[in-house]
């Protein structure tokens, strides 16, 4: 799912639960900005958004699926001002509505027609909603929002099925959910039976964390975040250390390009990775690294397999290392490193090792029995470290290994390498996918990538970001050493291991977006995300084209 985030600023968006949102609300209402107001501004821009949707108002027959609060509030003003702009609307109370109701008497006043289902599960009015349903171009679900987490009964629970069964037999209009779709626990993502999949849901202020959590996030559809008046400030000092990723927070992070640069401006790169079995992970990483913008990359590679890297590879500087009879570094090579380790700025361990005694040794060595010396960007510091793939499966049999390691770094397990560090099961990892990153991250005092569907990034501090990317074209092999190539060309450019982490994933879930939308998700192998990258990182750096001689500001 690729997420357009309205955004004007280049802070992050925050993600909020049920109650951190509500405190936010009454914040804004200490501050003089009344739920009202919000809930007019709310209407207005789902309206905007549903306008934008359909090319247009006027003439379009609309059904708004009204619940019991401030969501279907919310929607009725959303339904009078697509009225007012000329469409055909329906709104449809699923709910009984408070007494009196301002938002409901003023739609009618607009001419929104009302058909009141409230309590009527019978045939008559299954019969009379799915008639509405097929002849409506959008319907518009504002029914629960964040403060219902009770299984969906009645009318609510007919009215999602129907619509369901609607979209399934090809039937179905287009659906906006307001908020989130009617069925997903705002906090958690889980999703009632009867939850339908929404084409795209207009989050209120800050998308809620069910929206990004997955099952809930399948549901979501395309994800749109708008501005609904929260007064500046707000959120300060509201403990919001949950955030989702966007072009705009990316964009301020990523490392200038000075017009008198050359290649050592942008950092030296030193990639360790492959083995005689695993030759393409050497590759892979090695390209992200170029292709990321690292001014200079050296791929450090056992004996046997520089000959077939380096004809492939014509960018990179090679290092050649000692290995093992299986084609696995040894332990010596580790020597070689040392001599030349203040050449570096950033480096990468773990692509394609392989896992064995040997391996272990030369990883014990290379990264916990002290650093290398400093790079010369970085006097007195040893450079930092990502630690990808069997990197991380051969620190995993060393004791405490986080005691030793003495550097900056980025770990990037998947969920089994996780439960392989961790020594817990895969499920675990799993269950809460941002505490789990969260708390290792803590534990072992380095910033935590953990991969898969939504990729959490931690720092050691808590602070949590979330990637807006589910892409089952990026399940293949090799897309993991992209993405360490991409994360250690950031760390020699000089960003901090959590920015060069959270840059790192989000330029990578957009070139898998990038690729599946050329391509499709069936096929598409990690190659095709290196030859997206600089065109990926140009549009996020510009988002309105690069300017002409001429043009300022």
């Amino acid at each position: 799912m690729n997420q357009p985030i309205n955004q004007t600023t280049n802070q992050a968006v925050k993600i909020v639960t049920a109650a951190q949102m509500t405190a936010l609300e009454q914040a804004s209402e200490a501050r003089g900005v009344s739920t009202d107001q919000l809930m007019e501004n709310a209407g207005l821009a789902v309206a905007q958004v549903a306008r934008e949707m359909m090319g247009g108002a006027a003439g379009a027959r609309v059904t708004a699926l009204i619940g019991p609060g401030n969501n279907g509030a919310d929607g009725l003003v959303a339904a009078r001002h697509l009225r007012r702009w000329g469409a055909e609307v329906t709104a449809c109370l699923l709910t009984r509505r408070p007494d009196p109701d301002p938002k409901l008497d003023l739609a009618r006043q607009y001419g929104v027609s009302v058909i009141d289902l409230a309590g009527d599960a019978d045939e008559i009015g299954r019969g009379e909603l799915e008639r509405l349903l097929k002849r409506s171009r959008l319907v518009i679900d504002a029914v629960l929002g964040t403060g219902r987490a009770r299984p969906l009964e009645g009318v609510v629970k007919q009215a999602s099925q129907l619509l369901s069964g609607c979209r399934i037999a090809g039937s179905g209009p287009v659906v906006l959910a307001l908020d989130l779709p009617t069925g997903i626990n705002s906090d958690t993502g889980m999703v009632d039976p009867a939850c339908f999949t929404a084409d795209v849901t207009v989050a209120l202020a800050n998308p809620k964390t069910g929206l990004v959590t997955l099952p809930g996030a399948a549901h979501t559809g395309s994800l749109r975040v708008v501005d609904i008046g929260l007064p500046a400030g707000v959120e300060d000092g509201a403990d919001l250390d949950l955030e989702l990723l966007t072009d705009k927070w990316v964009a301020s992070r990523l490392p200038p390009r000075p017009l008198d640069s050359h290649k050592g401006t942008f950092g030296h790169a030193l990639v360790v990775a492959g083995s005689r079995n695993y030759v393409g992970a050497a590759f892979l990483a090695s390209q992200g690294a170029v292709r990321a913008g690292a001014g200079l990359v050296t791929l450090a590679t056992p004996q046997s397999v520089y000959p077939m890297a380096a004809a492939k590879l014509t960018e990179v500087i090679h290092l050649p290392l000692p290995e093992d009879q299986d084609g696995r570094f040894h332990p010596d090579g580790v020597a070689t490193l040392r001599e030349a380790g203040g050449r570096y700025s950033a480096m990468l361990v773990g692509c394609g090792l392989g896992k064995s005694a040997g391996t272990s040794g030369f990883v014990e060595r290379l990264l916990l029995d002290g650093p290398l010396d400093g790079a010369i960007d970085r006097p007195g510091r040893a450079p930092p470290v990502i630690i990808d793939a069997d990197g991380l499966n051969n620190l995993a049999q060393h004791a405490e290994w986080w005691r030793r390691l003495g550097r900056p770094a980025v770990v990037t397990p998947h969920p089994g390498e996780m439960a392989t560090l961790t020594g817990g099961a895969i499920s675990t990892v799993q269950e809460d996918r941002v505490a789990t990153a969260r708390h290792w991250a803590g534990s072992w005092n380095v910033a935590v990538v953990l991969k898969g569907p939504y990729t959490v990034v931690s720092d050691p501090d808590g602070l949590a970001r979330i990637a807006p990317f589910a892409n089952p074209g990026l399940a293949s092999g090799g897309t993991g050493d992209v993405l360490s190539g991409i994360i250690v060309a950031l760390l020699a450019q000089g960003l901090s291991t959590m920015d060069a982490a959270c840059c790192g994933v989000y330029l990578h879930g957009l070139a898998g977006e990038s690729v599946r939308r050329r391509i499709g998700d069936t096929g598409a192998i990690a190659t095709d995300l290196v030859q997206e990258l600089p065109e990926i990182i140009d549009r996020v750096r510009h988002p309105n084209g690069p300017k002409r001689i001429g043009e300022t500001g």
